[in-house]
């Protein structure tokens, strides 16, 4: 009951998706659920359409039958927000805005994913260059500047939390020095709303979890309210202040991960009359990057693990108990830095390789690793797919793909 109570929550809140719809970061409920089941295929899926596409790393999102994708202009201190046509890939419409010059290590595109919500789309450029558009026609709504200090206040390999709209706002983490916390701003105007917290920002995206904003901070494990009151806290800070994770719900647990404090499991119980986090389980191998954990059936999680440090750098898929955290089997070799994880309709899974670009049906077998079907989809990529109306949607450095996972 309980967690059909926090589904029936994250549902209320999210932003409104058609079951075609796949309109913002792991989809309409934000936690890697495809409302789809994919019968096993063989051989390679069938190619619908292919497009060339500029450089970035933000995932494709589909909305009342149009895609989107965030990219780098060619040759440009400029990103564009782009539309597609989702069932024939003919371009819809596209904006593009300058940005302050930003040249970081592991690609110069946007990373963030944009959202859409009631007719509109939310961009989230990696200088920190917040846009808002209209969704049918592409005009330009409003456009802010969220670092205080472009130079100074942006991270390493630039903004990466993809935004969440919650109710009036929309949220996103933009940054240290002076644009430290969590912050929210109008989702009509632009104008700022709330800062919660203030902590440096990590590449994290955040999620409604049990009717609060959750959210892997440069710091900590952090819940804040609709309203930007911070509920509760649990230290978690990654020594390269690279986390990416967006924080999952299994069982009685919040799961939080990075790549080299390895998860942890927090419990949140009632103390006084206030909720405090306490630790659940810690295990340090568990190393994820920026691949989002998953739920395997009731009581295991789906993990891609890796290291930072490697010069052949590799991840491992790994099955482990939610109740304590221990490994019960693992299969090595399964990326580079990460893997995509999806959890179909059906319970089985999908994930897309970032080294080659494979997508592979897994089942959710808790004894051993078992492969159902895989097909190449696309060239390496660090962009997450979208699934939407029996359509899977994938981004490389160079092409954005549609495949049919119906054989149609």
């Amino acid at each position: 009951m309980r967690h059909a109570t926090a589904a029936a929550l994250l549902l209320a809140l999210a932003p409104f998706a058609p079951a075609a719809d796949w309109p913002q970061w792991l989809g309409p409920t934000r936690d890697g659920a495809v409302p789809e089941k994919v019968t096993p295929w063989k051989g390679d899926l069938k190619v619908l359409w292919r497009v060339a596409v500029g450089e970035g790393d933000s995932s494709p999102i589909v909305a009342e039958g149009t895609l989107f994708l965030h990219t780098k202009v060619k040759d440009k201190d400029a990103e564009q927000v782009q539309a597609f046509d989702a069932k024939t890939g003919k371009p819809k419409w596209e904006q593009a805005y300058d940005k302050a010059p930003f040249k970081p290590f592991f690609g110069h595109g946007p990373r963030a994913t944009p959202c859409v919500h009631e007719g509109k789309i939310y961009t989230f450029g990696n200088t920190g260059v917040l846009a808002c558009w209209e969704a049918a026609t592409g005009k330009p709504v409003w456009k802010i500047e969220t670092l205080g200090n472009p130079k100074k206040d942006n991270l390493m390999f630039g903004l990466s939390a993809s935004p969440l709209v919650v109710g009036d706002n929309v949220v996103v983490q933009t940054g240290g020095g002076g644009s430290k916390g969590l912050r929210a701003f109008n989702r009509k105007s632009g104008k700022p709303a709330w800062t919660a917290g203030d902590d440096p920002a990590s590449y994290a995206s955040s999620v409604l979890l049990d009717n609060q904003i959750v959210v892997l901070t440069g710091a900590h494990l952090m819940a804040v309210s609709s309203m930007g009151e911070v509920r509760w806290t649990y230290p978690f800070k990654d020594a390269l202040n690279e986390s990416s994770i967006t924080p999952i719900k299994a069982g009685d647990f919040y799961i939080a991960s990075s790549v080299t404090a390895g998860s942890v499991a927090v419990k949140v119980t009632n103390k006084g009359g206030k909720p405090e986090a306490s630790l659940g389980w810690k295990n340090p191998k568990l190393t994820c990057y920026f691949s989002t954990p998953i739920p395997a059936g009731k009581d295991h999680l789906y993990l891609v693990t890796g290291t930072a440090f490697s010069k052949t750098p590799t991840v491992t898929l790994r099955c482990v108990e939610v109740a304590t955290g221990n490994e019960v089997w693992n299969k090595p070799k399964v990326g580079k830095y990460h893997a995509a994880f999806y959890r179909l309709a059906d319970g089985n899974l999908l994930m897309h390789d970032d080294d080659t670009g494979d997508l592979r049906l897994l089942a959710p077998n808790v004894k051993e690793y078992q492969e159902l079907a895989r097909s190449k989809a696309c060239g390496p990529t660090w962009a997450h797919p979208a699934v939407a109306d029996g359509v899977i949607y994938v981004r490389d450095a160079k092409e954005l793909v549609a495949l049919s996972l119906t054989g149609e």
